[in-house]
């Protein structure tokens, strides 16, 4: 059996009581101009892809290649991480991702963009986030005490979603009517920003990986004997592995649910697509709210039963939207409080989720825990939303029944052990096997 160890480093300081810190802010601005280059990406990519085919299969493809690197890349990229300077691996990602948005730039601005350079551009753009998004996640704990983790991952969120859903999506809808180059190349700059802020972060960011050296100097493994690491821990920790199961089994629900939304609020709700991306944005709302009160529901409640309300709500929003035709009236306004309830408990469970796996796995191996259970935890999602069309073919409000519904049983049956979770600054931390 693994010997456990208490973290040792202080549950709060005067630093960041008052604060997060410099080096926080490095970081909450990289990722802002980050996140601006991703929001410009998600939204240019599809426009780009209806300009190109009128194939839906295509369209639709282009979607599905982005996903595809977090199924096959996420556990090596977590070696990467473990294994290099972090620093260095959040402004080579952010580096290469300005070179090949400037690719981009080329391609349209020479008429020679086809949509499969399309697809092979959009794959490496999400192999290159799964490196920046492992790295992020790793700096994070690295400079910030576990107690204020739920605070800064929260900070992080509201900056994302803010930037990439009241800013990136307008901004490039309204520069692609101009001329397609003038939002990618907003999104290059913006990922070069990034990729320059990284650097200035300090050495602590850079994690406890072990490089080859000479004469003596310890070596990492080989990068292949290190690829199992991240699921062994998880498997062997009698905290992580319930609630790695218990994520992926609600997120594989929540899915299939939602895999049809756009179809049930334009064609059921009869909302209007000129109004289908404001109807989205009420969800925006609501994760911002959730971001913001994070850190006081996890100081009021704790970590484990505000995680275990979240968990229930995001399912339940979305069965109970299943529901909403049924009403005599004020049905939009119903659906539209739903949704920004759902995307809120989501949010706050993301957050809270992750501040606890930062605070429980030891810093020199979350990149690779982190690839491993983004690699279930995602690799379920397109399974998801391949049942939720199959169950759209009965009625459009059949998955948000079905899905929702089998997401609450399962929210339900593991609400005792969420509930019971520790806070961050309070969690011990199991070592890997030797």
């Amino acid at each position: 059996m693994p010997t456990v160890r208490r973290r040792t480093r202080p549950r709060t300081t005067a630093r960041t009581r008052a604060g997060l810190g410099v080096p926080f802010r490095n970081v909450f601005t990289a990722n802002l101009s980050s996140s601006l280059g991703d929001g410009v990406a998600r939204v240019a990519a599809p426009l780009l892809a209806a300009r190109l085919t009128d194939d839906p299969l295509l369209v639709g493809g282009v979607a599905a290649a982005s996903l595809l690197p977090w199924l096959f890349l996420a556990i090596p990229a977590g070696v990467l991480l473990d294994r290099v300077d972090r620093r260095h691996a959040l402004a080579l990602a952010n580096g290469a991702r300005t070179l090949l948005a400037l690719g981009l730039v080329a391609l349209a601005a020479t008429g020679t963009l086809t949509i499969w350079w399309l697809f092979a551009v959009v794959f490496l753009y999400g192999a290159l986030e799964t490196v920046y998004d492992g790295a992020i996640r790793a700096v994070l704990p690295s400079i910030v005490a576990p107690a204020d983790l739920p605070r800064a991952n929260s900070r992080i969120e509201a900056g994302e979603i803010t930037v990439q859903n009241f800013l990136a999506q307008p901004l490039t809808s309204a520069l692609f009517a101009v001329a397609v180059v003038v939002p990618l190349g907003t999104g290059a700059a913006a990922y070069a920003v990034a990729g320059a802020l990284a650097l200035f972060l300090p050495a602590v960011a850079a994690g406890e990986h072990r490089t080859p050296g000479p004469d003596g100097a310890e070596a990492a493994p080989a990068w292949f004997r290190q690829l199992g690491d991240g699921f062994r821990y998880l498997w062997a920790h009698p905290t992580l592995r319930p609630l790695w199961i218990l994520s992926t089994v609600v997120a594989l629900c929540f899915s299939a649910a939602t895999a049809t939304t756009v179809l049930y609020v334009l064609d059921v709700l009869g909302v209007p697509e000129a109004w289908y991306g404001t109807f989205l944005l009420v969800g925006a709302v609501g994760s911002l709210v959730a971001a913001a009160v994070v850190n006081r529901a996890k100081e009021r409640f704790g970590t484990g039963r505000s995680m275990a309300a979240a968990n229930l709500l995001s399912p339940l929003t979305v069965a109970l939207l299943g529901l909403v035709p049924l009403l005599p009236s004020g049905g939009v306004a119903v659906a539209a409080a739903l949704l920004a309830v759902g995307f809120g408990a989501v949010t706050l469970w993301n957050v809270l989720v992750m501040s606890l796996r930062q605070a429980m796995i030891p810093g020199r191996l979350l990149g690779r825990v982190h690839g491993t259970w983004r690699t279930l935890l995602w690799g379920v999602m397109p399974l998801g939303s391949f049942l939720g069309g199959l169950l759209a073919r009965v009625d459009l409000t059949t998955p948000l029944l079905v899905g929702g519904g089998l997401g609450t049983l399962a929210a339900l049956v593991g609400y005792r052990f969420v509930a019971g979770l520790p806070d961050p600054e309070d969690v011990d931390q199991i070592p890997e096997r030797g």
